[in-house]
């Protein structure tokens, strides 16, 4: 039976007229490889503010991560939003799923925007592709914020139990959830007091799936797969974007 009103979706055009309505315009970059990147960028560049890309981890498309966040920082910043590939409106038709391939992918939109020089904050899964982002373009990326992203992991760390979820294909199947029950299950890691689960309905938690979370499921589940593939700490590079911050 076809839906005749969904909130998500309503949610989600509210988002995409903030964005527009903070100075943003939609974008679309074909690399020219099979990959197609949407980005959010500014619709006047101003040469006077510095360069902020804001990089989305799982779940929604970037409106929903940075929504409540990019009022804030455009005045001070030219902010540049793109969706990594498959979330929101890009792509790949090409085999490689790690978070290498993403920030060079992320990079080369940047290129084409004619951005030299940025700072970045990457979140959760964009975390990862933010680092390796400063570590593969370290002459372009001033600084690096990094949130709730173990970048430091190790694939022995999911055998050794140093997270609650053990196994990657569970993990993949909460991160990547396709009935309310394992919504839920997401919430409760992702949310430090998550609502009761009898406070938000089912109707409405498969209704942000049907609308979120069903286009290339099994390669964001590959994207998930890859990260702790054949990691190891000793071989992972080290980042010389580093600034020390004091808290109150």
């Amino acid at each position: 039976m076809t839906r005749c009103f969904s909130l998500t979706a309503a949610r989600n055009r509210c988002y995409k007229s903030s964005f527009l309505k903070a100075g943003l315009r939609s974008t679309i970059t074909d690399l020219q490889d099979g990959t197609v990147m949407h980005c959010w960028v500014p619709k006047t560049h101003n040469d006077s503010k510095p360069n902020l890309l804001l990089i989305h981890g799982l779940g929604a498309n970037t409106m929903w991560q940075w929504g409540d966040t990019i009022r804030k920082m455009i005045p001070f910043f030219n902010i540049f939003v793109p969706d990594l590939v498959f979330f929101g409106d890009s792509y790949t038709t090409r085999p490689e799923r790690s978070e290498s391939f993403q920030a060079q992918c992320v990079m080369r939109v940047m290129e084409a925007n004619s951005v030299k020089k940025l700072s970045l904050v990457g979140l959760s899964y964009g975390g990862f592709v933010g680092y390796s982002l400063a570590a593969q373009f370290s002459e372009a990326v001033e600084r690096v914020v990094i949130c709730c992203a173990g970048v430091c992991m190790e694939e022995k760390d999911l055998k050794e139990g140093v997270f609650k979820v053990s196994d990657l294909e569970e993990a993949a199947d909460i991160l990547v959830p396709q009935t309310p029950e394992k919504l839920r299950e997401l919430l409760g890691f992702a949310m430090f007091k998550p609502p009761p689960s009898t406070l938000v309905p089912s109707c409405l938690l498969a209704d942000f799936i049907d609308v979120m979370c069903t286009e290339y499921t099994e390669e964001k589940k590959e994207l998930i797969r890859a990260i702790p593939k054949d990691r190891k700490l000793s071989n992972i590079t080290r980042i010389s974007q580093v600034k020390k911050a004091s808290g109150r």
